[in-house]
């Protein structure tokens, strides 16, 4: 949705950044590459923002998408700052993106950590469907989205050496988190319904 939405409204296609596991699934990894993902690395993501393209990164990671259906909206801890480096970096400013609508599609109420474990994933969801359904238990739930782009977090004021500092990274980071974290609870108090 975030690429979709976008290229709707600026014409430019964003170059999602995932982690590894993405792209050693055989069905998701073919479909990410087809629709312009590449690896999480720091100097891909530093040569595409040099040339400007424009660069996503859900820096939740799979703690995001794997939070119990209780926790929805209460963001998890942002990685290293890897994202932050490299924009410091590269001078280009950080845009928060705020998403409401996302955390209902699959509702994880349950999770089975030892067989994922076992598999070599994050976890094995278990929804109100899945893996009841099973198939059709991962189609997604209807759900009412919200997207909403904040002030772009300039870093073209700092110096070359800023992204070696790891206090200013954090500092940045946090910043981007709470932005994030304060548009969530503002989208979720304007929203009606999760479903319309």
């Amino acid at each position: 949705m975030t690429m979709f939405s976008i290229h709707d409204q600026t014409g430019r296609n964003l170059r999602a950044l995932g982690a590894d596991l993405v792209f050693q699934m055989p069905l998701v990894g073919n479909l990410a590459r087809k629709g312009g993902a590449t690896l999480a690395c720091n100097d891909d993501a530093e040569r595409m923002l040099r040339q400007g393209e424009l660069v996503g990164v859900w820096p939740e990671g799979f703690k995001g998408i794997g939070k119990p259906y209780a926790d929805r909206y209460k963001l998890q801890r942002f990685g290293r700052g890897g994202f932050v480096g490299a924009a410091l970096r590269t001078g280009v400013p950080i845009v928060p993106l705020s998403v409401v609508g996302a955390e209902e599609i699959y509702p994880l109420v349950g999770n089975v950590p030892s067989l994922a474990r076992l598999l070599g994933i994050p976890y094995i969801p278990i929804t109100p469907l899945f893996p009841l359904l099973g198939p059709l238990g991962l189609v997604p739930l209807p759900s009412k989205w919200l997207l909403e782009f904040g002030e772009p977090i300039r870093t073209d004021e700092f110096d070359a050496h800023a992204a070696e500092d790891p206090m200013l990274v954090f500092n940045v980071t946090d910043q981007v988190r709470e932005t994030i974290q304060q548009t969530l609870y503002k989208l979720l108090m304007d929203r009606s319904s999760v479903f319309h």
